[in-house]
């Protein structure tokens, strides 16, 4: 017993690292199941690479506790071996400092999203290496000092402020958290923080003693075993704990295993239980269209608009009319419904309006900037222009050849067949007033010269 719990090599730590590698795997499987098994498409952004980042520094926290802790049994100890490299660099600013920096990044794309109506004013690929920043100085100075033993072990007064700085990353959690706790999300992005922080904080606290006890009393053998056992094995839960996929895609949490629900969305409309949303019904009528009509009328009709999507798709050139299509989901949420307009609105400029987006679609710059910098997300004008410079691309670029094409023969051919009437899908909450630039009149795309309806989501101003 005494000279494996120097050397490394103890049952006990075989059954610690058996039970990390399990914990790893369960991370992997969470984090891909989406991906691998319903074909979630992967999301450019921090949506996809935060949870990346996450899986990357559990990896790097577990091993790091691994080599700086010896609990495997390696003889003569290398340059690789360094307890400044693993009980340094490894357990801090790449595991368990960039474990919670990822989160309270989250957390405060929340805060920005939710209360204050707004894309985050600082990049999240900025935002991150910021809050990182003080672990990399707190690295750096316990490298330069090295107060740290032959054992990789810190006395008390190096100890206790470690510890101090982990507590106080899990404390800005926690007050990020307590900020957004009056938004009522639809897919339980705040229930996932508060279990993770709840989790967390009781394995933290079991950690921490393990910490202090295999720091300060390394002389008692069993106790140094006990600690660093408890030490891996805790911090194998934490990084579980601490992984949820929805805090940074909530669609994504419809899919998962987590959910008991036997309906699966694949569209954020569906997600958010907007009405009539998602593919047709075969007993819907089909109506009659008439060519003359303006093309941003006859899109209301949803046959219609299916049909046209098709064609457009087959030239490669859906997104403008995927784009009109969610915007169409997006009028039919209540205006005083702030929180699904919020997530339909940030789902559009992620998926649409952003630079390298999956299905950018080609607005002008003042337009997508107009979008990007709101300040409110809820408003609903937000998308008019973009709106407008789309139906004008739509009716010069793909209008024409659609009338020409097999695909409206078919559609007026399933017309003449099975309906005789025109029915248009009644607008709810679209209210666009004609546009101030280079489209007027009969180019506005519902024809409407009123003003629009003020909305009801008043602006929270809570401040952290």
């Amino acid at each position: 017993m005494a000279r494996c719990a120097v050397e490394g090599g103890c049952p006990s730590d075989y059954l610690a690292i058996a039970l990390s590698i399990c914990s790893f795997i369960v991370l992997i499987l969470w984090s891909t199941f989406p991906f691998l098994v319903h074909k979630v498409p992967r999301t450019k952004g921090s949506g996809f690479w935060i949870p990346v980042i996450q899986v990357v520094a559990s990896f790097n926290l577990l091993l790091s506790i691994v080599m700086s802790n010896n609990f495997l049994k390696l003889g003569e100890r290398n340059w690789w071996q360094s307890c400044y490299l693993w009980a340094g660099w490894g357990e801090g600013p790449l595991g368990f400092g960039l474990l919670l920096s990822c989160r309270i990044t989250q957390a405060s794309q929340l805060y920005f999203i939710f209360v204050k109506r707004r894309l985050p004013l600082v990049r999240s690929y900025i935002f991150l290496p910021l809050i990182l920043l003080p672990w990399i100085a707190v690295a750096a100075v316990i490298h330069l000092v090295k107060p740290l033993s032959v054992r990789c072990h810190m006395r008390a007064q190096w100890t206790i402020p470690v510890i101090c700085f982990h507590s106080l990353y899990v404390a800005i959690l926690v007050a990020v958290t307590a900020a957004v706790h009056h938004i009522e999300f639809r897919f339980d992005e705040l229930k996932d923080l508060w279990r993770g922080i709840l989790v967390s904080a009781v394995s933290i606290a079991v950690w921490v003693t393990a910490y202090i006890l295999n720091e300060i009393y390394d002389n008692i053998t069993w106790l140094e075993v006990a600690s660093r056992f408890l030490l891996l094995v805790v911090a194998s839960i934490l990084v579980v704990a601490f992984f949820s996929i929805s805090s940074s895609q909530p669609l994504l949490s419809q899919i998962s295993l987590r959910r008991r629900e036997s309906r699966e969305f694949r569209t954020m409309s569906q997600a958010l239980g907007i009405p009539d949303s998602g593919a047709l019904a075969q007993s819907e009528p089909i109506s009659r269209v008439d060519p003359s009509e303006p093309l941003e009328k006859l899109l209301l009709n949803k046959r219609f608009r299916q049909s046209f999507m098709a064609f457009a798709d087959s030239f490669l050139a859906g997104e403008s009319v995927h784009f009109f299509d969610e915007l169409y989901e997006l009028s039919k949420i209540p205006e005083d419904d702030c929180v699904r307009r919020i997530y339909m609105a940030r789902h559009i400029i992620e998926k649409y309006i952003v630079a390298g987006a999956a299905m950018e679609v080609n607005i002008s710059h003042k337009s997508r900037q107009e979008i990007l910098s709101t300040s409110n997300l809820a408003r609903p004008d937000l998308f008019r222009n973009a709106l407008n410079e789309i139906i004008q691309l739509m009716r010069t670029n793909l209008a024409r050849d659609y009338w020409s094409s097999m695909f409206f023969l078919k559609f007026q051919e399933e017309s003449n067949v099975r309906s005789d009437g025109y029915e248009l899908e009644q607008m709810t909450g679209w209210n666009f007033s004609p546009r101030l630039s280079s489209v007027h009149g009969t180019d506005d795309p519902f024809h409407q010269d009123h003003l629009l309806k003020s909305s009801g989501c008043s602006n929270d101003t809570t401040d952290l």
